[in-house]
């Protein structure tokens, strides 16, 4: 089962089938402009740089990983729940963009989900999203880094329950070009979040784990 959050509420939930059927998915944002803030656009372009360089790598694992596998449809359905990151690093709604800012360079992590109290999951925010943030107002860049969160109209995220089968996360991650997928629960609480990492991870120490059939 899958869901979408905006801002703190579910617009969906249902099932991987019925999420290909929506529409209303954002695409990424073009970066056109460079702000003020060198050291935020060097660290995007930075990032860039080696989220390149992994997905090359990740890309030769997965390939090494289809001509190994023995496709056997007996094999264990693994679920979410058995590879995501449980020890999660997450931010509050009311902290500010430049906060924001500075945990994702703290934690060396590419993303961060955003909640609000008892860990309601609100969104998740990346490098990327702040850069675009600047560049739409980038005469007044201070003003923006001091904007709290829940300020923000954030974009819309896609989140999978604990029991989703790992394959069908893959193909939504692959498909929507997701780098991260945060996982909830039926109560809207984060309990983890599975990223490319997770999954390369997963395939590497789960020789039963199959994501093609």
């Amino acid at each position: 089962m899958f869901a979408i959050y905006n801002n703190g509420s579910v617009g969906f939930r249902s099932t991987a089938d019925n999420l290909y059927e929506l529409k209303n998915l954002d695409a990424p944002s073009e970066v056109r402009l460079k702000p003020d803030d060198d050291t935020l656009f060097q660290d995007y372009l930075d990032h860039e740089k080696e989220n390149k360089q992994t997905n090359q790598q990740n890309q030769k694992a997965v390939n090494a990983y289809k001509k190994m596998a023995n496709l056997d449809t007996s094999e264990e359905v693994y679920q979410v729940q058995d590879i995501m990151t449980k020890d999660i690093i997450y931010i509050d709604n009311k902290v500010t963009v430049e906060q924001a800012y500075e945990k994702l360079k703290e934690e060396s992590v590419s993303h961060i989900p955003i909640v609000s109290f008892g860990k309601k999951i609100i969104g998740i925010i990346n490098k990327k999203t702040i850069l675009n943030l600047l560049i739409e107002d980038i005469e007044n860049h201070k003003a923006v880094l001091n904007r709290k969160l829940e300020d923000l109209i954030l974009q819309e995220v896609i989140t999978a329950d604990p029991t989703a089968d790992i394959r069908s996360v893959c193909k939504i991650m692959l498909d929507f070009k997701i780098d991260a997928i945060p996982v909830v629960n039926e109560e809207d609480v984060i309990v983890g979040i599975v990223s490319k990492t997770d999954i390369i991870k997963a395939v590497s120490h789960l020789p039963k784990l199959q994501l093609w059939s």
